[in-house]
């Protein structure tokens, strides 16, 4: 399987102006920028995108484990806060911070603190990020 995305960019790092677009048309020419990326205005960032793909990649990873520990999620939600810090002449994405909060009938705290370290560690996102992460996993009862 191979999907993707794009970009394209206008001007300088200031002053310019870019959009990402996804190959699926989930974002199409959507704006980013420097001014989205480090002063809060609208547009999206790549941090922001990768945040959440992780949530998205971690939280399919966890409810193909559930199903094979034979176990199905009523609701799960996870949240990636993403930190990009500035290192030496350049930036770095540092650490990403998984939230989850599941509904789980039949799981109790031990095995999903275990299943959800499995699915952090194993899903792809995870993998190709050469970063700290780290997981805070709650359990609705």
């Amino acid at each position: 399987m191979m999907t993707g995305g794009s970009a394209a960019w206008q001007g300088g790092i200031k002053d310019g102006k870019g959009a990402i677009s996804t190959m699926s048309g989930a974002l199409k020419a959507y704006p980013y920028g420097l001014s989205s990326r480090f002063e809060g205005k609208p547009g999206t960032n790549p941090e922001e995108l990768i945040g959440a793909a992780h949530a998205g990649c971690f939280t399919m990873a966890l409810s193909l484990i559930l199903g094979e520990a034979k176990l199905t999620a009523e609701q799960m939600e996870t949240k990636a806060d993403v930190t990009l810090e500035k290192q030496g002449d350049g930036f770095a994405i540092t650490f990403v911070h998984l939230t989850l909060t599941a509904k789980i009938p039949g799981a109790d705290k031990a095995k999903f603190d275990e299943l959800a370290g499995m699915a952090k560690a194993g899903c792809p996102v995870s993998k190709l990020l050469n970063t700290k992460i780290t997981l805070d996993a709650t359990l609705l009862g």
